[in-house]
């Protein structure tokens, strides 16, 4: 018994001593990192961005006629299945459909991400974030970077 508390007074110890080392640290790490520029953050409104991207329309069409071409499918190839294979079917043209739209957002994303960081890039932001995430700060390059999306 002696030794169990022997042990549990020696763990106690150890995590004291450690927490009393983090908190001395802390101050000093937090005030180095607000004495630097390094990390000037900049936000965007991303929906905004990809909604409002010139491809956004034809990946609409692209993800409308999918959906047009899935429903014809599931009307003809289902007339003679019965109700269990009709779900199963249906389930895999949702999941095909799932599939398309992930390729035309992720294709829209990555072309609006460029953007970003090539806008961040030249005006020496480290850290880009969404405008819905942030309350206060920032520098806004929302209509820096829709001007090197659409070329006006």
């Amino acid at each position: 018994m002696k030794i169990i508390n022997k042990q549990l007074k020696n763990i106690f110890l150890g995590a004291f001593l450690l927490l009393s080392i983090v908190t001395i640290a802390q101050p000093s790490t937090t005030y180095a990192a607000s004495k630097s520029n390094v990390s000037q953050v900049g936000v965007v409104n991303y929906q905004l961005l990809v909604q409002q991207h010139p491809d956004a329309a034809k990946a609409q069409e692209t993800m409308n006629a999918a959906v047009v071409q899935a429903k014809s499918d599931l009307d003809s190839k289902s007339v003679n299945m019965n109700d269990q294979e009709k779900q199963a079917y249906y389930q895999q043209l949702q999941q095909g459909l799932a599939i398309k739209e992930k390729e035309l957002l992720g294709a829209l994303q990555n072309k609006v991400d460029a953007a970003i960081a090539a806008i961040a890039k030249a005006k020496g932001l480290a850290t880009i974030v969404d405008k819905g995430s942030v309350v206060y700060g920032g520098q806004d390059i929302t209509d820096d970077v829709m001007k090197k999306i659409t070329g006006k």
